[in-house]
């Protein structure tokens, strides 16, 4: 589906996403992801269920205050044990479908919060 593009000074937006990409700034991007406002970075990440602190780890040094977590076409919830450290830190954690993901983002990073998307597609 694509979105409508707002560009906000030179912040990243999602663009467009499908099954299995998301675009941001229209470049296509097809793996887990992690995106902020100023980086599109590759993550190790590969399911929700396979979370490590290598995986978290990698969020924390984005310096987020919201991460929104993206779980493919269909919402899912994480086991709060995989992301106990974010938790700690007292990072917002939601986790949406891709598409209320991109949507989202793109809303909290208009407003200037310092989010950070975490794509997986399964």
């Amino acid at each position: 589906m694509k979105l409508h593009q707002s560009k906000v000074g030179n912040l990243n937006q999602f663009t467009s996403y499908g099954e299995d990409f998301v675009e941001v700034n229209r470049q296509r991007h097809q793996g887990p992801v992690l995106v902020s406002g100023e980086q599109v970075l590759p993550w190790s990440a590969r399911s929700l269920e396979s979370l490590a602190p290598a995986d978290i780890e990698a969020i924390l040094a984005l310096n987020p205050e919201v991460v929104l977590i993206g779980t493919g076409k269909h919402l899912r919830f994480g086991h709060p044990q995989r992301y106990a450290a974010l938790s700690a830190a007292r990072i917002g954690v939601d986790f949406l479908d891709n598409g209320a993901l991109c949507r989202t983002f793109n809303i909290l990073s208009a407003e200037g919060r310092q989010v950070v998307a975490a794509v997986l597609y399964a």
